[in-house]
């Protein structure tokens, strides 16, 4: 029979695991200080396919949990029976990915008889700003942009939040994987498009990934991805020169530009203090800049998690788990994993 201490703790050492998709993950936390993060990838294999190839990413998850956990824990120097739970990442994700780091944190929950705590991979994505600042509290407005979610969101307490907009078609991580292919860029694709932009112009006219006249704020980037599809197909077909320097550099203004633009206008209309971001895009360069300059243009305060906590990582997932724990919020061994979880 399982049943964990649930004996809720001001600052409890946890363990995160994280295998949603290439990364396998641990990090060990005690309370909201950060004690070690280890990340065991299969980006190098993956890129050789040109993206994430499902059935390879399940196996590397299989032979890395193991020893990625036991690191974690080295470099943490904390033995496995002080561990006061286990958080791990349900969904969403690859569902055999996920399946790996799942079932490895049932079995040493179960074992050490500690609480087990899936987590919405989304909300550890949010809960990475925790990191930086321990003494962050609610409310506050937060960007989240990653491969599959680009939204801004109103953190009314440290469970609850509110959608103030998202995109009604392809997530900006996304856009950026298909603006990469495009060029010609190597997997992981946004991470290269950035370094390209680097030494381009904002030349190229490309639409702002903002729809107009709708009811509510939403963003759309399949337009845009067509729009650069269109500009590089239309001058080769022209027998004319174009620089995808300048492409990429116009493109991730067109991405990013109102991303930022639309977070600082909902954080003065709801009298918030504070903006926060989340996910793999907000990795790039070009917006963590513009965000933290327009922040500080309103008067606003902008936490932003360092790049190594924005991509993918298990951190997050103890940083998230923190909150749950404190709730009292514990997950049955039958928990399952999920491929899809709503924003919601």
């Amino acid at each position: 029979m399982y049943t964990p201490n649930a004996t809720i703790k001001p600052s409890p050492i946890i363990l995160g695991i994280e295998s949603s998709c290439d990364e396998t993950a641990a990090a060990i936390i005690c309370g909201r200080k950060l004690l070690s993060s280890e990340i065991i990838s299969s980006a190098t294999e993956q890129a050789k396919y040109g993206g994430v190839v499902p059935e390879i990413a399940s196996r590397a998850h299989t032979e890395a949990v193991d020893e990625v956990v036991r690191r974690a824990l080295e470099s943490a120097n904390v033995s496995a029976n002080r561990l006061d739970a286990i958080a791990v990442t349900y969904g969403a994700g690859l569902l055999g990915a996920l399946l790996v780091g799942l079932s490895f944190a049932k079995g040493l929950a179960y074992s050490l008889n500690i609480p087990l705590i899936g987590v919405n991979h989304i909300r550890g994505h949010l809960a990475a700003a925790y990191l930086v600042d321990e003494e962050l509290k609610p409310p506050f407005v937060t960007l989240l942009a990653s491969g599959g979610h680009t939204a801004v969101l109103y953190t009314k307490n440290y469970l609850e939040f509110k959608v103030l907009g998202g995109t009604c078609d392809d997530a900006a991580g996304e856009a950026f994987d298909k603006v990469a292919r495009v060029l010609g860029l190597e997997y992981p694709g946004g991470a290269n498009v950035e370094r390209l932009a680097r030494s381009g112009s904002n030349t190229v006219k490309l639409p702002p990934a903002l729809v107009k006249n709708s009811t509510r704020m939403q963003f759309s980037y399949s337009g845009l991805k067509t729009a650069v599809i269109n500009a590089v197909h239309n001058a080769e077909q022209r027998g004319e020169a174009i620089s995808y320097a300048d492409v990429a550099c116009s493109f991730q203004h067109a991405a990013i530009d109102p991303l930022v633009k639309k977070t600082v206008e909902c954080a003065l209309s709801l009298g918030a203090t504070t903006v926060t971001a989340g996910g793999g895009v907000i990795a790039n360069g070009y917006l963590r800049e513009a965000l933290s300059s327009a922040c500080k243009r309103a008067g606003l305060r902008c936490v932003l998690p360092p790049k190594q906590f924005c991509t993918d990582n298990a951190a997050m997932i103890a940083s998230e788990g923190l909150t749950q724990y404190l709730a009292g919020n514990f997950s049955p061994l039958d928990i399952n994993a999920c491929a899809q979880i709503p924003l919601v």
